[in-house]
């Protein structure tokens, strides 16, 4: 069985603006689908449509309305066949703090609702317009879905527990959606990666001091991986039409300490 061919198709990104949502979509392009950058950054996520021939759509992964717009505008370019779920949003936060107050309630709440909420209502809209689709091969294949987790997801670090916790939810609902979409010939993967080089980590001298030291934690190689590696992951999950329900950790062999 060849590959799932992309070319026609169209595809979805979340936090597709910058980052391994941006190195995922450049990826996806390159295999001829037409992208949606699902984000809120509207000018970068702009440009990135632009360039990739593309379109934006402004999108809060935790609303139903933003959501449909991004599986409506995705599905006039091509039949919906990929969905990459890369938005989400860290948290540093100890359950109590040094003075023994619990964390706000809302701010762990706010940490769910993108990273496990969202990922799973991009998710499921996007899975009932694949699954509206003609098959592309002989298995009944219509899409495949890639979440986002991290490492954090196992080896949470003080401070991590509501981060931890949404991309441990995300772990955990890869297998039963996955038998879930199973009827619609839907394969769906999860991510988990390690320590990646995106902006979130900033710019400049002390901002590559501090990747560097970061780096030298890392089993092999002795670095932060990059957005294009990760994005490698992504389109084989994609792509490879018996790679489904698997977590797949991409972090160069680091287990991360409690600190």
């Amino acid at each position: 069985m060849p590959r799932m061919n992309l070319e026609g198709s169209s595809s979805i990104v979340t936090g597709g603006a910058s980052g391994i949502g941006e190195a995922s979509a450049r990826q996806l392009a390159a295999a001829g689908s037409r992208v949606v950058i699902a984000d809120l950054n509207e000018a970068r996520g702009q440009a990135v449509a632009s360039e990739l021939g593309g379109l934006f759509v402004k999108c809060d992964v935790s609303s139903t309305e933003d959501a449909d717009s991004a599986v409506a505008a995705a599905s006039e370019m091509g039949p919906l066949r990929a969905l990459v779920n890369s938005a989400g949003i860290g948290f540093a936060g100890r359950t109590i703090d040094r003075n023994n107050v619990p964390m706000d309630l809302d701010r762990f709440s706010f940490v769910l609702k993108v990273n496990l909420i969202g990922t799973f209502n991009m998710l499921s809209r996007s899975a009932a317009a694949m699954a509206q689709t003609d098959p592309v091969d002989d298995d009944g294949s219509r899409g495949a879905i890639v979440n986002m987790a991290s490492a954090a997801a196992f080896d949470g670090q003080i401070g991590q527990c509501a981060y931890s916790a949404s991309k441990g939810g995300v772990v955990g609902m890869t297998l039963p959606i996955a038998r879930d979409l199973s009827a619609v010939g839907v394969r769906v993967n999860t991510i988990a990666p390690g320590l990646i080089d995106t902006p979130i980590y900033g710019e400049g001298e002390a901002s590559e001091a501090f990747k560097t030291h970061l780096g030298q934690s890392v089993l092999f190689p002795k670095r932060l991986g990059t957005g294009e590696e990760l994005a490698f992951t992504v389109m084989e999950c994609i792509t490879n039409p018996y790679l489904n329900a698997e977590t797949i950790r991409l972090d160069g062999g680091i287990r991360m300490p409690p600190k």
